[in-house]
Parts: structure tokens; sequence; C-alpha cells
């Protein structure tokens, strides 16, 4: 997809002001399949009306096995053959068991549940900053109640992953002793020496030193924006890709992965637009040792923004990964079939990419729209071969205790599409006779479609992903479409 360079509209910023208007193409369905009955990522209005968006939607990637309970927080995480169920509180320390849930999923077909982790970050709700460290086999977050949080954080050690162990019993655990950091956020750097944290408001981020996980300690706050989101670092970690409201602040981090004694973080860019909103995080990868990012928006219609990100001064925008739900000429069509689905409309989250060096596959979390998997071999011409969008969970709200879609439910109303509906009221293109059907009135959300926001996670020709109301599930990718590369390595970015 050809894009025109974005023109600069201040020292150091860029401003991208176009919208894209073109979605990746579709997968091609085979054998087994049960495929959406109408746009690409769409869960229409009369599926969720007649109930047949509870069979949910499938196409080269099938159900093995899963672990449903009272739902999922917004990001899970997983390790080996476990994975680990973020929480959202208040049901995280409502529900029974209490904690984030370590699933032992060696079995893919039947995960069963072997321990709960309690501390009070566990407790306090995960949000976005459960994550784990392959490279120092670890574990952490810290403690969200509800968007914001402060001073709790765990780590632990997964050596044997269904057994977490704790490592800091004093700072950041202990009720008496929280750290000074800001969070909504959070994620390791790839040596996983630091663990990072970042705030929404204010947009604090904080360096926290585990390079000895039984003490951390902050070794740097600073305010690197009004709002901050996640981020992705490079696989030298010198250089962030920081997420901010419409766009992201790419920073030289290099000073705090040296541990310089008075760090420096300096700005090599930052990058706006107007095409989606709240940038969620970066993948950071390399096509032919050339680096590039993808960088979901978590609202707005923005997709998936890809960037080669070769001069992090000069970076370019390559391309954007769309559904056809997403793009402007189907606004109606969205508009008409989100009423009641919740706040979210279909979104992308989170995304991870195969490997690091040359990526296959990129495999994304939808609000609505599930577990969406693109061929991503050609960062320039990027198409979907999969798709697992699960079954609705419809009017299961007071069941599903720990799932941020089911207690948000009692507003129906796609708000944070506000900034499309705009444009398109703008631009004359709302269609009252087709946006206002037949479930323009549901203000209350009903449960119809489900939201996926957690990384999905490649193990061979299997994903395994984490969506709010279905809980943990272990999908299984067609051999036709996908064979899992010798050197496959899960990649989140953070």
């Amino acid at each position: 997809m050809g894009l025109c360079s974005p023109a600069s509209a201040a020292a150091g910023t860029v401003y991208i002001g176009d919208v894209g208007t073109v979605s990746a193409a579709r997968a091609d369905c085979g054998p087994g399949s049960l495929p959406e009955t109408g746009l690409q990522g769409d869960v229409p209005a009369e599926d969720r009306n007649s109930g047949r968006s509870t069979q949910g939607y499938r196409c080269n990637l099938t159900r093995l096995g899963g672990f449903q309970d009272k739902g999922a927080g917004i990001v899970s995480a997983s390790y080996d053959h476990c994975s680990y169920t973020g929480t959202l509180f208040p049901g995280s320390v409502l529900n029974e068991p209490q904690g984030v849930q370590v699933l032992d999923v060696s079995d893919p077909n039947n995960p069963v549940l072997s321990t709960t982790l309690r501390e009070p970050a566990m407790l306090g709700g995960t949000w976005e900053t459960l994550k784990v460290n392959t490279e120092r086999k670890l574990l952490a977050a810290t403690a969200v109640p509800l968007v914001f949080g402060a001073g709790y954080f765990s780590v632990y050690d997964i050596s044997d992953c269904a057994h977490p162990r704790l490592l800091n019993t004093r700072a950041g655990t202990d009720l008496t002793t929280p750290l000074p950091f800001l969070t909504h956020e959070g994620g390791f750097s790839p040596d996983g020496n630091t663990y990072w944290a970042s705030g929404i408001g204010p947009g604090v981020l904080s360096a926290i030193d585990i390079s000895d996980p039984t003490n951390p300690h902050v070794i740097w706050n600073s305010l690197q924006g009004l709002s901050e989101h996640g981020f992705g670092i490079s696989p030298d970690g010198n250089t962030m890709y920081l997420s901010v409201t419409s766009g992201i602040n790419i920073l030289d981090i290099s000073a705090i992965q040296r541990r310089d004694p008075y760090p420096v973080v300096p700005q090599y860019g930052t990058y706006l637009w107007q095409d989606g909103q709240f940038n969620q995080h970066s993948v950071p990868v390399t096509y032919g040792g050339k680096p590039f990012i993808f960088s979901p928006d978590e609202a707005g219609s923005g997709g998936v923004k890809v960037f080669d990100v070769s001069n992090p001064a000069d970076a370019k925008l390559v391309n954007r990964i769309k559904l056809e739900i997403n793009i402007p000429a189907n606004i109606n069509a969205n508009l008409r079939s989100s009423g009641g689905g919740g706040v979210f409309s279909y979104d992308s989250h989170y995304c991870s990419a195969d490997r690091p060096a040359d990526p296959t596959a990129l495999a994304c979390s939808w609000f609505s729209s599930g577990i969406r998997v693109f061929d991503v071999r050609d960062p320039a011409n990027i198409r979907e071969i999969a798709y697992y969008n699960p079954p609705a969970q419809k009017n299961r709200a007071l069941e599903l205790t720990n799932s941020p879609h089911a207690l948000s439910s009692f507003l129906g109303v796609p708000f944070l599409e506000f900034a499309p509906i705009a444009r398109a009221i703008a631009d004359g293109k709302i269609d009252p006779a087709v946006a206002l059907g037949p479930r323009a009135g549901n203000i209350i959300g009903d449960l119809s479609s489900d939201w996926c926001s957690s990384p999905p996670a490649f193990h061979g020709n299997q994903v395994w992903a984490t969506c709010s109301d279905n809980g943990f599930m272990a999908l299984q990718l067609d051999n036709n479409v996908y064979r899992a590369p010798a050197n496959q390595h899960t990649v989140v970015g953070s």
C-alpha cells in the first residue's frame, strides 16, 4: 500500500493526517470453518439479536480447549506450557479462588488450574501490566485497581512455570513498603533487568531495576507526556517506542540500559495521527536486518500501523492493517452492529509476531472481532490468513466478574468511536437509515460479542489467546495456512 510521506508539524513532531481506507485481504477459509456472515471483523446486528453470535466465527483456526471460569482481565501472559490470567479489580478479590490464575496447558485440550497468585499486585488488578520475560524466566505485574495504580509490584521466578515463586517479599509486595511509581501499563526490557511502568494520567514513566529481583527499586521517573500507554523496546534495550494518546514518542533509553548514574533520555521524534486513538503498544521486529514496528490503536478504527524505524528521527509509515469493519466506507455498518457491545466498537489492542527477525505471522487481539492472524512476510503486502471470534457469552455479565467487558456492560454505547463518527458526520457520510439499525436503542450491553484484548502467543501451530468473557483458549492453526518456523519465538515488545 502506497502512502504519502507525512508533513512535519513542528520540530521533532511528525503529523500523519490521512486516514486508511483499505482493509487487509480476507482469509480464504478452508474446511471446518464457520465464517463471518458479514463484513470482515463484523458481528452483524442480526447475528447478535438472533443468537447466531453465540456460536462464534472461525476461519482456519479452531479451539482445542480452554479455561473460562470468571473470565479474564485485560492482559494475560504465557510462558512454556503455562498461561497466566490477568485480574480485574474488584473481581480479583471477590472471586474464589482470588488472584492471578496459573494454568497448566501441558494438554491444550484440557488446561487445568495449577495455583493462584495473591500478592497485592495480583489482587489489585493487573490491567495491562502482567508480562513475562523469557530471557530470565520472570513474571511480573503492578497493581492497577481501576485504570490507575501506584506502588505495588511483584516479580516471580517461573522456571517451574506452573508454580511461580515470589522473589520480592518486601519492597513492592509488602503493603507497608510500596515503590514510588504510577502505573497503568508495564513491561520488561528484553534482557529482563528493567521493568518499566507507565501511567496514563499524569504520564509518568518509571524504570524499576530488577537486576536483583529480590530487591526491586525505582531508578528513574520522568513525565514524558500528558498521557502514556504501552510501549515496545528494541532488542538491544536502547530504544523505546512509547505510546501516547494518538501516536508514539521514540525515546533513547540507552543511558538507563547502561545504568548511567544520572541518566538522560533524549527524544528522537514524535509521530502523531488522526487515524486511531489511544495507541496501545509496539512490537519491534526486523526485516532483512532493518528495524520495523507494528503499532495497534485501541480506539477510533485505526487498526495496526507498520513503521520502518531504521531512522527513528525519520520513521516511515509503510502500511496499515485494518479489517473491513474499520474502514471509513463502512462506518454505518460499524455503528449499526456495535450498539450494545460496550464502549469499544471494533478495534485492535495487542499484537504478537511469531519471531523477531523476518516474522512470518502477526496475531492480534481485536475488540469484538476476536483473534486475527495475518501473513506479514512482506510488510508492504499483508493479508489475513485466519481468525477465531469466540462464542458470545450473551447476558452472562453477572457470572463473569473478572471480565472487563462484563464489568463495563452497564454501558452499551460505543463512545470510543467518537473520532471516526465525528469525521463521518463532518463529511456527510453518516446515513441514519443504516447506522440507526435494530440495536440503536441498546444503551445497556448484552455481551453479544466478546472483547479480545490480550496478546496472543504462538506455540508451534497453536495460538494461545485470552479473551474477556471466554477466558483462556488454546487454538489450532490449519497447516495449509501456517507452518511454524524453526526459530519461532513470540515477540510482544515489552
